[in-house]
């Protein structure tokens, strides 16, 4: 199997979600990250399926589109449901995890979004995450959403701290996956290195 080669900005945004999940199972990548606006981006721009990133090549395949991407790498590796009710709910949750995030380009201010939306966001997540009790979304079993979910916690966190205290089993599940042995070394360094969230956000890290 060849190197698989993500390409996203230099930034979090949802090429995170990918990041997170190859650091966490050792899968070996190259992490190719451009600067916004940046001369590189400008070129390989055209060569993009949809002109945008994230970007998966590898295997003779060129996949883009986040949930694309993450859907493959869970069936690839073993992190997607061993049932179809499993496989069906991970879609779910995955989809509505990410439209929780997209409400905010609609709130007037973002006031709305971190007192009345976002907090209603998060108690539908947070019923969702006990449907299947134990560690992880699926119970016992990691799965690719995981990352997902883990990383949308985190930035909310950076947003407004303490938004995650009236939902425990959201909190435990994001204070558990920050101690993961493979993931602490790089979710420190990026926090070091204050790895901008987004574009959008640039000034939070």
């Amino acid at each position: 199997m060849s190197t698989l080669k993500l390409h996203y900005f230099a930034v979090r945004g949802f090429g995170e979600y990918i990041r997170l999940l190859f650091v966490d199972n050792h899968i070996n990548f190259e992490d190719v990250r451009y600067e916004i606006g940046g001369k590189e981006w400008k070129e390989m721009k055209p060569k993009m399926i949809f002109g945008h990133m994230p970007y998966l090549k590898g295997d003779g395949l060129e996949i883009v589109e986040t949930g694309a991407i993450m859907r493959f790498l869970g069936r690839k590796f073993d992190l997607n449901g061993s049932t179809d009710e499993e496989v069906y709910f991970l879609d779910m949750f995955f989809e509505g995890s990410r439209d929780i995030r997209y409400t905010f380009s609609f709130q007037r201010t973002e006031e709305d979004y971190l007192t009345k939306t976002l907090p209603d966001g998060l108690q539908k997540l947070e019923n969702l995450f006990k449907i299947h009790p134990g560690e992880f979304i699926l119970g016992d079993k990691i799965s690719y959403v995981d990352y997902s979910l883990f990383e949308e916690l985190d930035v909310y966190h950076h947003w407004s701290k303490g938004i995650l205290d009236n939902f425990p089993a959201l909190k435990e599940f994001w204070e558990r996956i920050w101690k993961r042995p493979n993931l602490k070394e790089y979710l420190e360094k990026r926090t070091a290195d204050k790895v901008p969230l987004s574009a959008t956000f640039e000034g939070n890290y």
